[in-house]
């Protein structure tokens, strides 16, 4: 189990399960961990080591991250964190405590995973440290503000972070993905039943008309849709690349919306979004 490695999390499907197997071929040593356990043990049927990590779960974290450190003598040369999930639904219909889950997720558990794995890197003189974020860390879009939220949020942590390791060694780095096959909308639809009482909302027949059906019918690729090995691609450039970008756009929509942000003023970016 000789080169490089990285612990990459949220491996159970999609772009993680894509980055474990892309980087395994390149010959990084990966481990592969799951929120659930029985994921884990999948991906120890499948030749990795795979250590259990719910970022919602302080614990799962510590101990994640010690059993890769024991079984590396120490060593993390990389951290991908990837884990996250979606509640869809209207802003106004999103009780607070939904939020505060999916910050628990998509941001608290990132950064405390980060924080311990911080030590490790700063102590070898050197480390990668990326962040998945999305097209909506970048733009809005309707029905998604939970996700947009802690998205944005950790496009800026993710900003300050790479500006305070400058100088150690630690390169900081976020993956843009935008849309990606993967299991997140069917993901996503647990939570959604768990939080939002759309029914009972004034939006109810847009629910009926709009959302409903993209969480529950079948449908075909999103524009621009790309397979996870797009991002796995962006990710092993990222991880091999002698300086890597801080940060990388994977599909078109990404690139798309990126330049749309930074040159539209705000009205013509939100009638542009409007439209999609």
């Amino acid at each position: 189990m000789g080169g490089k490695t990285i612990l990459i999390t949220g491996c159970s499907s999609g772009i993680g399960y894509d980055a474990a197997q892309g980087m395994r071929e390149r010959g990084w040593r990966v481990f592969a961990s799951c929120r659930q356990a029985a994921d884990c043990d999948r991906m120890r049927d499948e030749g990795f080591e795979a250590p259990r990590i719910d970022y919602a779960d302080t614990e799962s974290i510590h101990n994640g991250l010690a059993e890769v450190l024991e079984a590396t003598d120490g060593k993390l040369d990389a951290l991908y964190n990837n884990g996250a999930f979606a509640i869809p639904g209207a802003t106004e219909d999103l009780p607070t405590d939904a939020l505060r889950s999916i910050f628990e997720t998509n941001l608290f558990g990132v950064h405390e995973l980060t924080r311990w794995a911080i030590p490790v890197m700063r102590a070898q003189g050197a480390g990668r440290i990326v962040n998945c974020s999305s097209v909506l860390g970048i733009v809005p879009m309707r029905w998604r503000g939970a996700y947009v939220a802690s998205k944005f949020a950790l496009e800026g942590l993710t900003d300050v972070l790479r500006l305070e390791m400058r100088g150690t060694g630690i390169h900081v780095i976020t993956l843009e993905p935008g849309p990606i096959t993967s299991k997140i909308r069917e993901n996503s639809i647990p939570h959604f039943e768990r939080w939002i009482d759309w029914e009972a909302s004034p939006r109810a027949e847009q629910y009926r008309d709009n959302l409903l059906k993209r969480l529950y019918e079948e449908r075909d690729l999103d524009t621009f849709e790309l397979p996870p090995a797009a991002v796995t691609k962006k990710l092993a450039h990222a991880l091999e690349a002698r300086r890597p970008r801080p940060r990388y756009y994977v599909t078109t929509a990404t690139h798309l919306m990126g330049t749309a942000r930074r040159i539209l003023p705000t009205r013509a970016l939100d009638w542009l979004i409007s439209k999609g």
